[in-house]
C-alpha cells in the first residue's frame, strides 16, 4: 500500500495542463522476478517515474512503450522475457530468469474513473478490497476494472456486462485464496483479466513510549504503516521524541478498547517497561483481533502473567498463544535499541506475510509464493483471523 500511496501524491503534484500520464502495471509472472503481480509504477512523458516493476531492468523500456500509450490513449500489454538466452532482444543483461506482463494504461486527468481514481478509492477503504483489471482482449477493452469490498459490494464496476459476473465470482474467492492470479475467459469473447487481492497499510500501535519504542516507530513510518504510540505518562509521548507518528495519546489503560480501533490489519507492540501495565493490556486486546502482539521482555514475564491469570480465573486460548510473540522480535542477535526495533519489525512483517523469517538460502522454495498450478507468483498475504471476541474468557 506505500507505494499506491506515493503513487496517488506524486499523481497530485503534476501539472497535467503539461504532462500526460500513464501507469504500469505487473499483472502476471512466469518464473522469477524482481517485483511480484500487483507492482506499480507511475510514468510521466517527460522521463520521470515513480514506484518500480523490477529491479531496474524494465523502467526504461517501460517508459518507452508509456510515451505510445500517452499518445495513442490506448492500453498496451507488453511481455518481457528476462530469461538468460532472451535478452538479448531487450540489449541489456537481466538476471530475474522469468517472463513478466506488463499492463500499462493512459491516465487522463479529465476522466473519473482513471486508473488513479481507483487507487485513490482502495487507498481510502479501511479494509481488504479485491481488483479485476482486463489486460487482454480480443476487443480491445483491455485496461476496464471492477472494485469490491469483502462484504461483496461493488465500490467500482466500469467492465462489460457480459463478462461481469463472471469476474465477480472469481473476485470474491479471491478473499479466501488471498492470491493475486490471472484469470482467462473464453465466453462471450477471449480475455484475460488480472485478479488481485489489495489489503489495508498495517497499522502499529506502540503501547509505552520509552526510548527504545522511537526506533520502532520511526522503522515502521519508514515501510508506510500507520503508527500510534500510546502512554500513561505524558512527559513520555512529546513529539520531539515521535515526530513521524501518526498519533501520539495519552491514555488509561482501562480506555485501550475504547480509543483505539484494533482490526486485523492491527500489530501491537507491548514495551512499556511496566510490568503491571503491560499485562492489563494484554489482557484488553486479547479480546480485539489483532493478529500480532508482541512484548518487550524475557519470557519469565509473559509466564509470570499467565500465573496471573489463571488465579483469577482467567484462560488464555490456545489459539491466542500464535498471536502472542514473548519474547519479541526475530533471533537476529540484536543488543541496541535499534537492532531490536529490526527484529521486531521484521517480525511484524514475516507475521503479516504469513512467512517464517528464517534464511532465504535455505528455502528451496521460490522467493515469491507462487500458484502451483498456474506458475504465477503471488504475494501471500495475511487476510485477518477468527472473531477472537472470546478468546479469552473469565470462569
Amino acid at each position: 500500500m506505500k507505494e499506491i500511496n506515493h503513487i496517488i501524491s506524486e499523481y497530485a503534484k503534476v501539472d497535467h495542463t503539461n504532462r500526460q500520464v500513464a501507469l504500469a502495471t505487473v499483472v502476471r509472472v512466469r518464473g522469477s522476478s524482481y517485483r511480484s503481480p500487483g507492482a506499480r509504477m507511475l510514468i510521466t512523458d517527460d522521463g520521470h517515474w515513480v514506484g518500480s516493476i523490477s529491479g531496474g531492468c524494465l523502467e526504461g523500456d517501460a517508459l518507452r512503450k508509456a510515451r505510445q500509450v500517452m499518445r495513442d490513449k490506448i492500453p498496451m500489454a507488453v511481455t518481457y522475457d528476462t530469461r538468460e538466452e532472451s535478452n538479448q532482444k531487450l540489449g541489456i543483461g537481466l538476471g530475474c530468469n522469468g517472463i513478466i506482463d506488463v499492463l500499462i494504461e493512459p491516465v487522463s486527468h479529465e476522466e473519473n474513473n482513471n486508473p488513479i481514481s481507483i487507487l485513490r478509492q482502495i487507498s481510502e477503504e479501511q479494509e481488504a478490497v479485491a481488483l479485476a483489471t482486463v489486460f487482454t482482449d480480443s476487443f480491445q477493452g483491455a485496461g476496464k476494472k471492477i472494485l469490491i469490498n469483502q462484504a461483496g459490494d461493488l465500490l467500482s464496476n466500469f467492465m462489460d456486462s457480459e463478462i461481469t459476473p463472471m469476474v465477480l465470482n472469481d473476485l470474491k474467492k479471491i478473499f479466501e485464496t488471498s492470491r493475486s492470479e490471472v484469470k482467462s475467459y473464453s465466453h462471450p469473447r477471449a480475455c484475460e483479466v488480472f485478479v488481485e487481492l489489495i489489503q489495508p497499510t498495517i497499522s502499529l500501535i506502540i503501547f509505552g513510549g520509552g526510548f527504545d519504542a522511537r526506533p520502532v516507530s520511526h522503522l515502521a513510518k519508514s515501510l508506510g504503516w500507520n503508527v500510534i504510540v500510546t502512554d500513561e505518562c505524558v512527559s513520555h509521548i512529546a513529539p520531539v521524541f515521535f515526530p513521524n507518528a501518526d498519533k501520539l495519546s495519552l491514555c488509561q489503560r482501562e480506555f485501550i478498547d475504547r480509543d483505539f480501533p484494533i482490526t486485523p490489519y492491527t500489530a501491537c507492540v507491548l514495551m512499556s517497561h511496566n510490568y503491571e501495565y503491560d499485562r492489563d493490556v494484554l489482557k484488553k486486546i486479547l479480546k480485539t483481533k489483532t493478529p500480532y502482539i508482541g512484548m518487550l521482555g524475557p519470557r519469565k514475564r509473559f509466564e509470570k502473567m499467565q500465573e496471573e491469570f489463571l488465579s483469577n480465573g482467567t484462560v488464555i486460548a490456545e489459539k491466542d498463544f500464535h498471536r502472542i510473540h514473548s519474547p519479541i522480535g526475530l533471533d537476529i542477535g540484536a543488543e541496541t535499541p535499534d537492532e531490536i526495533a529490526v527484529s521486531i519489525i521484521a517480525e511484524i512483517q514475516s507475521k503479516f506475510a504469513n512467512r517464517s523469517g528464517g534464511f532465504m538460502k535455505y528455502n528451496s522454495g521460490p522467493i515469491h509464493h507462487r500458484d502451483v498450478h498456474t506458475n504465477q507468483v503471488f504475494k501471500q498475504v495475511y487476510l485477518g483471523v477468527a472473531d477472537q471476541s472470546k478468546s479469552i474468557s473469565n470462569q
